[in-house]
């Protein structure tokens, strides 16, 4: 099993800055694809970004250019900066780490943290 663990979160001014970070545990092995996701309330959960084992990166069109993904290895974290914060980035933010096994792919999901943009 995977156990993810996410920080970061908190109360920013719009057009500020916010690092979010997925500590990853347990399982690790096999794990192909970390990736972040969000949910707004009464709206449902969306893919921010993800980033592959081989480092390729998406991200949906309203993100494009304002937030990074990226992967520490060496510390099993997967980070996620954000820049020029909007009132609608406001949300839950879920970390999401897919991994391969020999009864199929497994996903796992962390407890997700509050992401509030608001002057």
């Amino acid at each position: 099993q995977v156990q993810l663990v996410e920080s970061g979160g908190g109360l920013v001014q719009p057009g500020g800055s916010l690092r979010l970070t997925c500590a990853i545990s347990g399982i690790t092995a096999g794990i192909y694809v970390m990736g972040w996701y969000r949910q707004a309330p009464g709206k449902e959960r969306e893919s921010v970004a993800d980033i592959s084992s081989t480092g390729r990166t998406t991200y949906i069109g309203a993100v494009k250019g304002r937030f990074t993904i990226s992967r520490d290895n060496a510390k099993n974290h997967v980070y996620l900066q954000m820049d020029n914060l909007k009132p609608e980035d406001t949300a839950v933010y879920y970390c999401r780490a897919d991994r391969a096994t020999d009864e199929g792919p497994q996903r796992s999901w962390g407890q997700g943290t509050q992401v509030t943009v608001s002057s």
